[in-house]
């Protein structure tokens, strides 16, 4: 996704491995124990993490709004691949160039890879359209090069107005899901007599 223009709000850096050296030091016995100098000499080969907690985060183009991605917490782990992670949940809202909604994804955990431009959401991934449409899955995947989303899980999308579901092993989709296509699917769809198929994000 689009790198945000606007750091997050509340920020908070704990020095995560002098946390844990510190309280290493302290739980240890007064006598030798082999075990407890390894693990301690082995937390100077872990990455450092920077934790912030309550993450507000405007992504923009050329000064236009695209989403707003808001979290609990966001860990950045400082290695050759910087990576973002999101333990405790994500919202992220897209917006048009009116800056107006289009579709949110939730979910219970994310982590973004800086290095190969993906962000992979798990764990009750919801998408919801301004349409009232919605996508429910366990696991989305956001590639920024082929600005594409895609996942290899079951996945459920339920069409606006009630009118039926679809369920499927996987899918694909722009990313706009303008362009959603599930495999392998099966559902229910109610027709009207003004329109014959229900449609989905519009």
């Amino acid at each position: 996704m689009a790198r945000p223009s606007i750091a997050s709000k509340k920020h908070y850096t704990l020095p995560l491995l002098l946390i844990i050296a510190v309280g290493a030091f302290f739980s240890t016995a007064c006598e030798p124990d082999l075990k407890e100098v390894d693990r301690i000499a082995n937390l100077k080969k872990e990455e450092a993490v920077d934790i912030s907690r309550h993450v507000n985060v405007i992504y923009s183009d050329s000064a236009i709004v695209k989403a707003e991605m808001s979290a609990p917490e966001m860990r950045i782990k400082h290695d050759s691949t910087q990576v973002f992670e999101f333990p405790q949940g994500i919202k992220i809202i897209f917006y048009d160039k009116d800056v107006k909604e289009t579709q949110r994804i939730t979910s219970d955990y994310a982590i973004q890879h800086d290095a190969n431009k993906t962000t992979t959401f798990k764990k009750n991934v919801i998408v919801t359209m301004a349409d009232g449409s919605v996508i429910k899955t366990e696991e989305i995947i956001y590639d920024e090069a082929k600005e594409s989303f895609y996942n290899y899980v079951p996945i459920t999308a339920y069409f606006k107005d009630n009118r039926g579901n679809l369920q499927g092993s996987s899918f694909t989709s722009d990313k706009d899901f303008k362009r959603i296509n599930i495999q392998n699917s099966t559902g229910v769809m109610l027709v009207k007599e003004n329109s014959m198929f229900p449609s989905f994000g519009q």
